[in-house]
């Protein structure tokens, strides 16, 4: 088995594309279970740097109905993934160890979507956190010897501060 190499990059355009492209192909296979569905994270956010992974926000008005669609996900290459830690989330992965896209959904209402996109909101406001943000994970990423945990770990003081200040 292969290790999953964790590497921060410069922002890129393309990511903007990608996503819509992929917004595209879920559309078309869930669209009578889907809300909305978002660019999200720090691929979001221009000028940022970056896991080369596009995250992706789903808001359906029924979790049990996109569960219903698990052999869309498996046939647009995701892994599906259940809740993943975190109750009330549906968890997505494409791309196993060259991880492409992850799709966080929510139901309506709940509070992983006011989060998601309240940090997004927070990041884009305020150049100057998100230049501290990248500069966290850049160090996170070289330090973490590849161990997703520890990567997360080392960003995990900084995301819990700030979305508090996006979400109050």
């Amino acid at each position: 088995m292969s290790i999953r190499k964790i590497e921060v990059v410069d922002y890129d355009s393309d990511w903007v594309r990608r996503f819509y492209s992929e917004k595209l192909a879920l559309e078309a296979v869930l669209d009578d279970v889907v809300v909305k569905i978002e660019h999200i994270g720090s691929t979001s956010i221009p000028g940022l740097a970056a896991k080369p992974i596009i995250d992706i926000l789903i808001e359906t008005h029924k979790l049990e109905r996109l569960d219903s669609k698990a052999d869309s996900f498996l046939h647009l290459g995701y892994k599906v993934k259940g809740e993943h830690g975190i109750s009330g989330r549906r968890y997505y992965q494409k791309g196993d160890d060259n991880r492409t896209h992850h799709i966080h959904a929510f139901q309506s209402g709940s509070l992983g979507l006011l989060r998601h996109r309240a940090f997004k909101k927070y990041l884009l406001a305020h150049p100057n956190i998100a230049k501290e943000y990248a500069d966290i994970k850049r160090q996170a990423a070289y330090n973490c010897n590849n161990d997703t945990e520890r990567y997360v770990s080392m960003k995990n003081e900084f995301i819990v501060k700030h979305e508090k200040l996006a979400v109050d």
